[in-house]
C-alpha cells in the first residue's frame, strides 16, 4: 500500500520545542505540520489523533513553509509519551510455549492462555528510536528484547464490541517491550520487569490505518544483524478486536492510547542469550520503519527527555522564520 501519512515527532535541538511532521516517501526529509486552529506547528500526536479520528488517506495537512529538514539532522522523540502502554503477554502460540517452558513464567502453568494477559509499561520507560536501552546492572542480569506491533487507539470509549473495534484503531507504531526476565519471574506480575527506565523504545514513525493492511504487516527483530524474530503480526492468539473489547471492559480507552499486541517466538530467554553492552537491537515492520536501539551499561542514558509546548513566535523562530 501507498503510505500517505508517515508521522515523526522530533526536535531541532536538545532544548528546542517538540514538533510533529510528515516524512516523505524517501524517509529522508521531514516537514512540520501546522495546527491551523492555533497557528503553530503540532507538538503532540495526541492532538492529531483526537482531531482526526477517521484520518482519510486523501487528507492534506497544511505544512509549515520553510520547515523541511533532513531526518538525519533532527532529534527523534517518542511518538507518544506521558501515558502507560497497555501490553499483551503470550499472544503468539510459539512464544507462549517458549515463555511457559523457560522457567520465567510465574503467571500460568498452561502453554496458551485462555484469556488475554494484560499488563502495563510505565510511561517513564518510553524512549525514542536511536535512544539506548540501559542494562540496569544493579537491578537485573537478564535484559531481553521483544519486538511488537503497537495499535494506536483513535476513537476512545468503553464497552467496545469486537465487531466495532477496527473503527477505534487509528494506526500503528513499533514497540520494543524490553524485559528484565528475572524481575518478571520474581515479582509474578510483569509491571516491574517491564517498566525499568528505557525499557520501552517506540517509533520511529506512526502510520495511520488508511495507509496500512494489517493482514500483511511482518515483524522482524535483529540483534547485531542476526534475525531473532520473524512473523506476520496478524497471527495472534487473541486478535486486535478481541484485545480492544477486553481492554475496554468498564475501562475508558482514550485517543492516542497504545496497545502493544505481544511478541513472536525468538526472544533471548529460550537460550539465555541476553542483551549486553554494545549490542544493537533493530525491530522492523514495513512501512512503520526500523526501531533501532543500542544497548548500554552507562547510567547517563536514563536521563529524562524533556519537552515543552510552543508559542507562535517560538515555533517559527526555531525554523529561522
Amino acid at each position: 500500500m501507498v503510505v500517505h501519512h508517515r508521522f515523526l515527532r522530533y526536535q531541532l535541538s536538545p532544548t528546542a520545542l517538540p514538533i510533529v511532521g510528515l516524512v516523505d516517501d524517501s524517509e529522508l526529509r521531514v516537514t512540520a505540520i501546522l495546527n491551523t486552529s492555533t497557528g503553530v506547528p503540532y507538538s503532540e500526536l495526541y492532538d492529531i489523533v483526537e482531531g482526526h479520528p477517521d484520518l482519510d488517506a486523501s487528507y492534506k495537512f497544511e505544512l509549515v513553509k520553510g520547515s523541511e529538514r533532513n531526518v538525519s539532522d533532527v532529534i527523534k522523540l517518542p511518538p507518544f509519551s506521558g501515558r502507560d502502554i497497555l501490553c499483551i503477554g503470550k499472544n503468539y502460540a510459539d512464544h507462549a510455549r517458549e515463555f511457559n517452558q523457560s522457567g520465567f513464567d510465574a503467571s500460568d502453568k498452561n502453554d496458551q492462555p485462555t484469556f488475554p494477559v494484560f499488563f502495563t509499561k510505565r510511561a517513564t520507560s518510553i524512549v525514542p528510536d536511536g535512544h539506548a536501552i540501559y542494562l540496569h546492572p544493579e537491578v537485573t542480569n537478564s535484559v531481553d528484547y521483544e519486538g511488537e506491533l503497537g495499535i494506536v487507539i483513535g476513537r476512545g470509549g468503553t464497552g467496545i464490541k469486537k465487531e466495532d473495534a477496527w473503527k477505534h484503531v487509528w494506526g500503528a507504531v513499533i514497540i520494543n517491550d524490553v524485559t528484565a526476565r528475572d524481575r518478571q519471574r520474581d515479582h509474578k506480575q510483569f509491571f516491574i520487569g517491564k517498566s525499568l527506565d528505557t525499557f520501552c523504545p517506540m517509533g520511529p514513525y506512526v502510520v495511520p490505518s488508511s495507509s496500512l493492511n494489517f493482514k500483511e504487516l511482518h515483524l522482524t527483530t535483529k540483534v547485531n544483524g542476526e534475525i531473532r524474530q520473524s512473523q506476520n503480526t496478524f497471527e495472534l492468539i487473541f486478535d486486535v478486536p478481541t484485545l480492544i473489547e477486553v481492554a475496554s471492559l468498564g475501562i475508558s480507552l482514550q485517543p492516542g492510547d497504545i496497545i502493544a499486541t505481544g511478541t513472536p517466538y525468538g526472544t533471548g530467554m529460550a537460550t539465555s542469550t541476553y542483551l549486553k553492552e554494545g549490542d544493537i537491537v533493530e525491530v522492523s515492520i514495513p512501512p512503520l520503519g526500523i526501531l533501532r536501539s543500542p544497548v548500554s551499561s552507562n547510567p547517563s542514558v536514563t536521563l529524562p527527555i524533556r519537552t515543552k509546548r510552543s508559542t507562535y513566535g517560538q515555533a517559527l523562530s526555531e525554523f529561522g522564520l
